[in-house]
């Protein structure tokens, strides 16, 4: 018999050293999910804590903002917090601008003063706030904010200080303050303004043109047409001329036969286009946008293009018509209104009743003692044949106010009566010239 092996271990060693490695490895696992629990609470309240943060600022830049629109009179709702130095920024700023609201005093709420000089604060200038509002707010609140300031406050230096005009960046509001002031002007700043009016002008026209060109482009006919071009294919009396042969299981229908409609040109020199524009102050964007219309038709072929601006006075500005630069320029807005009279010698301006369109561009407030001859003119107008549009309105928010009373008898004297963007008045007159 052989002596036992003491360097083999026996079953019961082998059983307890097995059960050592898996206490061993338990132990390990156990370490591990502890770790890993540990650094996923740790992940977790990170997370949680980062969240926390970006609410608790977006909570106070909410907060903020409410400051800002109550002005200091809403302090409260920062719950004993302050304005961030951004917001003090843009708090003086607004404050510079709509703190001069006499609304402000008379609800007891306005706090004093020290840009009127005295041994405060410097005195803010135009200049400073204008630089001041270019760093502290996007481009769109800009814009309401120097609308606000030439339009409601009238702060005239806005557009008639050279160093001002200088930092500006031109905009359809700066385009209509121009207009309003220029008669404040000296040669100097009128060059500059010059190019504020220049600049907004030639993106009006580019952005009118394409439209008009696409409005002018040709008129489909219910005629065929022998040219098979894709743009001209003819779906609804293709699939009548084909339903025959339509294949229910496959769920086709076999053309045979493709039909095309035709596009006539517009032979437009038969047709003549007179706007008629009221030039008092409530109508400056409809000035502006009837220059840039009439600019754009007058550059088609063949078409015949008048621009006429009234108040009491009837002025002729067709000769201008292909620089709608130089003719707003001209324009001298206010005064009074006569519509009876520019219609008046709009229709003596007709060559053919039957080719021609008159639109008269105006709120319709006309005077004590014109109404009944303009509705008698506009009747007489319309009977040899003419149509007559009249927009209370011609802008791009198309969003009139006039008197409507007026409007509903031109309706029943033969007129349409309505507003338009630009856009939609070269569009109607296209499809008035396709009949």
């Amino acid at each position: 018999m052989s002596p036992p092996d003491h360097d083999s271990p026996g079953p019961d060693s082998a059983a307890q050293v097995s059960a050592e490695r898996d206490s061993a490895a338990q132990v390990s696992a156990d370490q591990d999910r502890a770790v890993s629990d540990s650094v996923a609470q740790d992940s977790a309240a990170q997370i949680s804590a980062e969240r926390d943060s970006v609410d608790q600022k977006r909570a106070a830049m909410e907060l903020e903002r409410w400051r800002l629109v109550l002005g200091e009179a809403g302090q409260s709702v920062l719950d004993g917090g302050q304005l961030s130095e951004d917001g003090l920024g843009r708090d003086a700023a607004l404050d510079w601008l709509y703190g001069r609201d006499d609304d402000l005093e008379r609800r007891g709420i306005r706090r004093p003063q020290t840009r009127h000089g005295g041994d405060g604060e410097s005195v803010v200038t135009t200049v400073d706030w204008l630089d001041d509002i270019t760093t502290l707010f996007p481009k769109e609140t800009i814009e309401r904010l120097q609308r606000d300031a030439v339009e409601r406050y009238e702060i005239h230096d806005v557009v008639t200080d050279p160093a001002v005009l200088a930092r500006v960046e031109p905009n359809p509001t700066l385009l209509r303050a121009v207009l309003r002031t220029k008669h404040l002007m000296n040669p100097d700043v009128l060059v500059l303004a010059r190019r504020i009016v220049d600049k907004v002008v030639r993106q009006l026209v580019e952005k009118l043109a394409t439209e008009v060109r696409h409005a002018f482009s040709g008129a489909r006919s219910r005629s065929a047409s022998r040219f098979k071009v894709a743009r001209n294919f003819d779906v609804k009396r293709t699939l009548r001329a084909n339903l025959g042969r339509y294949r229910p299981q496959e769920r086709k229908v076999y053309v045979e036969s493709a039909y095309f409609i035709s596009r006539t040109r517009r032979h437009l020199d038969r047709w003549q286009v007179i706007l008629l524009v009221d030039q008092s102050g409530s109508m400056t964007g409809s000035v502006i946008h009837s220059a840039v219309t009439a600019a754009c038709l007058w550059g088609l072929p063949g078409v015949k293009t008048h621009l006429v601006a009234f108040d009491t006075a009837v002025v002729d500005l067709t000769a201008d018509v292909d620089d709608p630069v130089e003719l707003l320029m001209k324009v001298q807005l206010g005064g009074g209104t006569d519509i009876a009279r520019a219609v008046d010698y709009g229709a003596g301006l007709i060559e053919q009743p039957r080719r021609a369109i008159l639109v008269v561009i105006s709120d319709l407030y006309e005077g004590p003692t014109g109404g009944e001859r303009l509705v008698r003119l506009v009747r007489d107008v319309t009977a040899q044949g003419t149509k007559v549009l009249c927009l209370a309105a011609l802008d791009e928010d198309a969003d009139p106010a006039f008197d409507r009373d007026m409007g509903a008898r031109l309706a029943d004297a033969g007129a349409s009566v309505g507003a338009m963007t630009p856009g939609e008045l070269a569009a109607y007159v296209a499809e008035q010239v396709a009949r």
